[in-house]
């Protein structure tokens, strides 16, 4: 079938390349990349056939299969076939053709455009930073490969159409698949732009059952090969006893038990803390717990969960660094009829993945293989080549599928993949390691979504919120990395005001502050960054005075909505789903609303719920609508909305990591409590139309689950809006 398109884009910085292996493609936005894509043809052109293959978005094999090199990582939120459908679509080709892999870690060609300069998976950004780069990738393919078929039958290629994988010129007959092409328009010049389809013409993105996801098939057969199935000759499996206390060292360490168990080959301090390396898992477990470590913990963290939000709660009480302002706060809460106020706590939450962290290393002084689910691939990279004197280049870095993230592997300052070259090193380069943190490891590892107080306070005149005013504390993962330069100005952290700086309703007197504290529990971004606890602070406390005020949770918001469409139409779609008629529900059951932007993406939830007879929340049903501008895959969108349900509100409920003196309580799923299947509400997803440019759908289903939970709370019987989360604090 021929497209006639309406966007021509031009392609510049792209590199054809050939090989025996068919048709390879690359391709560089200049307009968002910068100067980081300084890709070459003569680079490209200097590479052997084996080593080049891999430099392109796009490879066509002479068995007619397309191969698309996936530059972020695919740990069960979809780019594989998410990417995959963008150039399928452009190809014309048939979804049966169409395989996934990742691509190396190399940031001149695989760069996040969100990002600038570096390679890697974070913001809910993997679709929305490819989907021209991807659908120019596959359209350039298509028109190389149907010249290639204009040349060889001796027609012109406006005559030639494509549908399916099938190349055809209806006048003559012929007709051929894209492996007969392959090898001549590897030697054909790239094309000075090419058309991209009109929306209207789309067969794959956003149809309904168009596509199957193309990771599912091996990971329900078992033949998917993740970081924890790597099995070499000689490897040697690696744990290591971290200190109990944040900040602490090893002072001393006695190893001659743990050395006694079968198995164990050595044990070696490394800076981390002590690394137990042996020839398979459960010996280096079994000997780890034989160490007799001596902790210099002079410079650890000793302070507790309480004595923390204590000093929060304190800081709270006085003006921070100013994120946003406007109006005269002073003079409207002077002049009001009524001032509410309310604080939000919220804990130290882990990641917990269902893969824990795990890496595969084998180096020597030419180079070196890591093996992991890198998520920032050009930090892991850099790291790892600085711990063993090594280039960047000299690092390889094969990405591997993940079993989740969360947040966890996006480490800014790369400190998993700074062990994993750390114990490497310490052994030395006769024999290739395997380092695994266990369960336990996870949860009382650190990098957690930090501690954060919200004091809020809300003026109301004639029945109108006229004030509102959020002052925020909490730690900064940001500052110290080199992500802080972007992110940090003004003594502001953009990622911990985030959805609190900039509310979706219009409020005449207006200000944001910060308290940025310093605190020795290493943290990280978690999944919704700071959207986990602004989203539920604010929509908490619009609902609060919505309520004080008498008006109705939905037309409340709808009359203080700003100028942007886009949060009326969503909350107007969850309502009209779930046929709202107020937050009573009946039978001991009440409905609470909100809505929360982030990354682009505008998300509505009413939650239904009850109290149950243990005096824990019981929600029954959660109907959500979702705006992430024109979907690629409808269902990823709907399976990204559930998940993020289901693990935002396990969360809500019972996650919480609380410190005692400094000493992690919890350290598996037994105090670290996750919904389990029972406690899963229904759910019904509407994808609100959307001709906008895609935004991501990884994250944000997860901020609004809370807030609509603890709404519906507030007008249950009895009940009250939870203000400290976890809401079953006796689960922690």
């Amino acid at each position: 079938m021929a497209h006639a398109a309406t966007d021509s884009t031009t392609l510049s910085r792209r590199t054809v390349l050939q090989g025996t292996a068919g048709l390879v493609i690359g391709v560089w936005l200049a307009p968002l990349a910068g100067n980081a894509l300084a890709a070459t043809k003569a680079r490209a052109a200097a590479a052997s056939p084996a080593a080049f293959a891999p430099n392109a978005f796009v490879r066509v094999g002479t068995d007619s299969t397309v191969t698309v090199l996936i530059k972020h990582i695919e740990f069960g939120q979809g780019p594989f076939t998410g990417l995959t459908t963008l150039v399928a679509e452009e190809m014309d080709a048939d979804w049966s053709q169409m395989r996934a892999e990742h691509a190396p870690a190399d940031a001149k060609l695989y760069n996040n455009l969100a990002f600038g300069p570096f390679q890697g998976t974070g913001g809910s950004t993997a679709i929305s930073n490819s989907f021209d780069q991807m659908r120019q990738a596959g359209a350039m393919a298509r028109a190389l490969l149907v010249q290639a078929a204009a040349d060889k039958w001796k027609v012109p290629a406006q005559s030639i159409t494509v549908e399916r994988g099938v190349i055809r010129h209806a006048a003559s007959g012929r007709q051929g698949r894209f492996g007969e092409f392959a090898l001549p328009a590897s030697k054909l010049p790239a094309p000075a732009d090419v058309r991209l389809k009109d929306p209207s013409q789309f067969r794959l993105i956003g149809r309904e059952g168009a596509v199957r996801k193309l990771d599912v098939p091996a990971k329900t057969n078992g033949k998917a090969q993740f970081t924890i199935d790597i099995h070499e000759p000689r490897m040697l499996t690696v744990v290591v006893a971290h200190p109990p206390l944040f900040g602490a060292k090893v002072a001393s360490f006695d190893a001659i038990e743990a050395m006694t168990v079968k198995g164990v080959v050595a044990i070696k301090q490394v800076p981390t803390g002590v690394a137990v390396y042996a020839e398979s898992t459960w010996p280096a477990i079994k000997g780890r717990s034989k160490l007799r470590i001596t902790w210099d913990d002079s410079a650890a963290e000793k302070r507790g969960t309480e004595q923390l939000f204590a000093e929060y709660r304190t800081a709270a009480r006085t003006p921070g660094a100013v994120a946003a302002t406007h109006g005269n706060l002073d003079a409207a809460f002077a002049s009001a009829d009524k001032v509410v106020e309310a604080e939000y706590a919220f804990p130290y939450l882990a990641h917990s993945p269902m893969e824990p962290l795990d890496g595969f290393l084998r180096w020597n002084d030419q180079g070196a293989l890591a093996r992991f689910g890198s998520q920032i691939q050009t930090l892991d990279q850099a790291t790892i080549a600085g711990v063993l004197g090594l280039k960047p280049e000299q690092v390889r870095i094969e990405t591997m599928l993940a079993g989740g993230s969360f947040g966890r592997r996006g480490e800014m300052t790369a400190d998993f993949a700074t062990e994993l070259a750390q114990v490497a090193k310490a052994f030395g380069p006769e024999r290739p390691v395997k380092l695994m943190w266990t369960r336990d490891d996870d949860v009382q590892g650190g990098r957690y979504r930090p501690l954060f107080v919200h004091r809020l306070r809300g003026a109301l005149r004639g029945g109108k919120v006229v004030a509102w005013s959020d002052t925020i504390v909490g730690q900064s993962f940001i500052q110290g990395t080199l992500f802080e330069q972007m992110l940090f100005k003004d003594g502001i952290d953009a990622t911990m005001v985030e959805g609190a700086n900039e509310i979706p309703y219009k409020i005449d007197n207006f200000r944001c502050d910060l308290h940025i504290r310093k605190v020795g529990v290493p943290t990280l971004s978690w999944r919704s960054v700071g959207s986990t606890h602004t989203g539920y602070a604010v929509e908490c406390f619009v609902d609060e005075l919505l309520q004080a005020a008498g008006q109705d949770p939905v037309e409340g918001r709808l009359a203080l909505f700003g100028e942007d469409p886009r949060f009326a139409a969503t909350l107007r779609a969850v309502a009209d789903l779930a046929k709202w008629s107020g937050p009573s529900a009946g039978s001991g059951r009440a409905r609470g609303v909100s809505i929360v932007k982030s990354f682009g993406t505008y998300v509505a939830h009413v939650a239904e719920v009850s109290m149950g007879e243990n005096g824990e929340p019981r929600v029954h049903k959660v109907w959500c609508a979702v705006d992430c501008g024109r979907v690629v895959n409808p269902d990823i969108v709907r399976a990204q909305m559930e998940g993020g349900i289901g693990f935002g509100l396990g969360h809500i409920l019972y996650g919480e990591i609380r410190l005692e003196g400094g000493r992690r309580v919890q350290s598996n799923f037994d105090g670290y409590r996750s919904l389990r299947i029972h406690e899963m509400p229904a759910i019904e997803v509407r994808i609100v139309e959307s001709s906008e440019k895609p935004t991501g759908v990884g994250e944000p289903g997860v901020p609004p689950i809370g807030p609509a939970v603890a709404n519906a709370l507030a007008r249950l019987a009895g009940a009250e809006r939870p203000r400290q989360l976890p809401m079953v604090r006796e689960a922690a």
